[in-house]
């Protein structure tokens, strides 16, 4: 047994906001958990998409050729922290030196070259792409979970790859057999 897995590491697994989460930088979100340690937590949000940046953009303030597949892809709000760091979540087929696995399914990469890769149709089979992250220091993510502002859920594609943005919080609810309209903000009650 790992050290995470002593400690109860939620790394590859979701984050669904309860629904009185009053920060509207997580409301209604889910995040994908990247790290979960005893020094703290590491995520990115999946369902809410930046409008002030597309991924062409990106690419030409990067000075990367843009492609048609570049049109494809949008640029995500991972989470507050370091908004201006990008980070690519994908499948695990793709590999670099620099990539993080993080489970069977999904990988993370925060270079320049796989940004490259996905412009010219050459990166992961499923990626998401994101700037900045959802970041908790230590003890900080079990107190929010104490306190009932966050559910935990297993990841599936389909949620961290999935194109439906809006639909993605109430599946994530829906998946752990919840109705949302009866989830209550008091910890201990339903």
């Amino acid at each position: 047994m790992t050290d995470d897995e002593t400690f109860g590491s939620l790394a590859g697994q979701l984050l669904v906001a309860m629904p009185q989460m009053r920060d509207p930088r997580f409301a209604r979100t889910i995040i994908y958990m990247v790290a979960h340690t005893e020094d703290g937590a590491m995520g990115l949000v999946l369902n809410r998409i930046l409008g002030s940046i597309t991924f062409p953009d990106l690419l030409q303030q990067l000075n990367i050729g843009v492609t048609d597949a570049a049109h494809n892809i949008h640029v995500h709000f991972g989470g507050p922290v370091e908004t201006g760091r990008g980070f690519v979540l994908h499948s695990t087929e793709y590999y670099q030196g620099a990539t993080l696995r993080v489970d069977d399914r999904v990988s993370l990469t925060a270079t320049v070259d796989i940004l490259r890769d996905m412009a010219t149709g050459a990166g992961p089979r499923h990626c998401m792409l994101a700037l900045g992250y959802a970041g908790w220091g230590p003890g900080q993510l079990e107190d929010e979970l104490q306190r009932n502002g966050w559910l935990h859920v297993g990841a599936d594609e389909n949620l961290i790859f999935g194109s439906d943005l809006d639909g993605k919080w109430e599946q994530a609810i829906a998946k752990i057999g919840i109705d949302f309209t009866m989830l209550s903000s008091e910890v201990g009650h339903a």
